[in-house]
């Protein structure tokens, strides 16, 4: 029997299967941005040649799956989530765009209001009221749910969230509203306050269920088409997906708590980490998880990874449990620019997984982290991804040589010079993790994975003063 798992990145999907003798076994393929279980079922088609398998022999032998995923994520920070309604108390509709009356940077004055998710003719007031211990001071008018239904209906939305003020202390009010928007919506996405996050403070509830129902569409319809696709291929096992807290659930939990599989993916290599620690008897990490899009830095104290319920992304606040993890838009797929008066910038854009890098050979035209690390001799093109891609070396140095010629210098002190500031805008990350929270990164030891982290790892150590560098195999 096996055990796969799946992590899909912005740039690559990996797949690795474990026997039941603890053989392991490991693909690549690229990311499929437009519907991600494409890449996903390519890696496993990929996985099971591998194996000396058809797909449909590997899936019946297989005990489950564990799935780590960005469409939450990429839906969040691209805005291109579900066109959701809310229904809050009479009078609070407002909740949303007020947050809790501060600024995320207070004494900017030009800092724009960020946008809610849900605009202000979506936000719906239903008359109903519950006291702060639990007693109805106004009961339920289903009249007013029914005209709100109706705006909604004329609106074409495909999500609710009912968020009712005091509703964790009693959600008969929600239950009812939500009985009455099946019946007349039975094809919208439906999710309670109640449910999603039942307690205090009225901001973080609301907000919370709303990115709930953003992303919640995207993530049933997702979820539940790769099951469909790997039980019709043969899977009996379950699928699970990786959560923000570093556990995992069912598909039907995953969809109903959809805001939970924000940090989907990063919080995998968080876990991950954890075990590292726990193997090698180094209870001091700094785990970096570099990707060819972005870069995640977590802390591991004593063993154990710090959760917090104060997680922000993309402007938004999510109050559920995640682990505590810092992302920056640094990977392999980082785009180098020189911008007006000479400087060198690197990201956060990415190529992403198409065209990706010019080197790839997908017809890519901006200089990459990647393509200087060709440039710089750090990779083999002959030998990439363990022989099973080559590498364009001449594509890489014509981009490179471009960026040395706004800078007015040769492509290998300029692929010097992407690699520097990249690792210098990493090295800040760590100190972001460590030294602004109080903790000396010297006595940690950086564990760096991802499919780019070995190449910037040692680097960033000497950046650091950190004395021990650990990449798995």
């Amino acid at each position: 029997m096996y055990r796969i798992a799946i992590d899909v990145g912005g740039t690559f999907t990996d797949v690795v299967a474990v026997d039941e003798t603890g053989d392991v076994t490991f693909v690549k393929a690229a990311s499929t941005p437009e519907d991600q279980s494409l890449g996903v079922m390519t890696g496993l088609e990929r996985l099971s040649t591998q194996l000396g398998l058809s797909l449909t022999e590997l899936l019946p032998q297989t005990e489950r799956i564990v799935h780590g995923m960005t469409v939450a994520t990429n839906a969040l920070l691209e805005r291109k989530g579900a066109r959701v309604g809310l229904l809050t108390t009479e009078g609070h509709r407002d909740v949303l765009e007020m947050r809790e009356g501060l600024k995320p940077e207070r004494y900017n004055l030009r800092l724009p209001r960020p946008e809610p998710l849900v605009p202000r003719h979506l936000r719906l007031g239903v008359r109903e009221r519950l006291r702060a211990d639990g007693r109805i001071e106004t009961p339920l008018d289903p009249k007013s749910v029914e005209a709100a239904i109706r705006v909604l209906q004329r609106e074409n939305v495909n999500a609710v969230a009912v968020c009712y003020l005091h509703a964790y202390r009693d959600d008969r009010h929600e239950r009812e509203t939500r009985r009455l928007l099946e019946a007349a919506m039975p094809d919208v996405y439906i999710c309670l306050s109640s449910e999603v996050l039942p307690q205090i403070k009225e901001y973080q509830r609301v907000s919370t269920t709303a990115i709930n129902a953003y992303v919640g569409p995207l993530i049933k319809g997702y979820l539940q088409g790769l099951e469909h696709r790997l039980q019709a291929s043969g899977l009996t096992g379950p699928l699970l997906v990786m959560l923000s807290h570093g556990g995992v659930a069912p598909v039907e939990e995953a969809v109903r708590i959809a805001a939970s599989t924000v940090l989907s993916g990063p919080a995998g290599g968080v876990a991950g980490a954890r075990r590292a620690a726990a193997m090698m008897g180094a209870p001091d990490l700094i785990p970096l998880d570099m990707g060819g899009t972005s870069t995640d830095i977590s802390l591991i104290v004593d063993g154990e990874a710090h959760l917090s319920a104060e997680r922000g992304i993309a402007t938004e606040h999510i109050a559920l449990p995640s682990l505590d993890i810092i992302t920056l838009g640094a990977g392999g797929g980082s785009i180098g620019r020189v911008e007006e008066g000479g400087l060198l910038k690197v990201g956060p854009q990415s190529a992403g997984a198409m065209p990706g890098p010019a080197c790839y050979g997908y017809g890519g035209v901006a200089a990459t982290v990647t393509d200087a690390s060709v440039v710089l001799g750090y990779l083999d093109p002959d030998n990439f991804i363990g022989g099973a891609a080559k590498l364009d070396r001449e594509a890489a140095h014509q981009v490179l040589r471009q960026i040395g010629d706004g800078l007015g210098i040769d492509e290998l002190r300029a692929a010097e010079g992407v690699h520097r500031v990249v690792n210098t805008h990493m090295a800040e990350g760590i100190r972001l993790a460590t030294v602004r929270r109080g903790v000396d990164p010297r006595r940690f030891t950086l564990l760096g994975f991802g499919g780019a982290a070995g190449l910037h790892v040692t680097e960033l150590a000497r950046l650091l003063s950190l004395r021990r560098v650990l990449v798995p195999r």
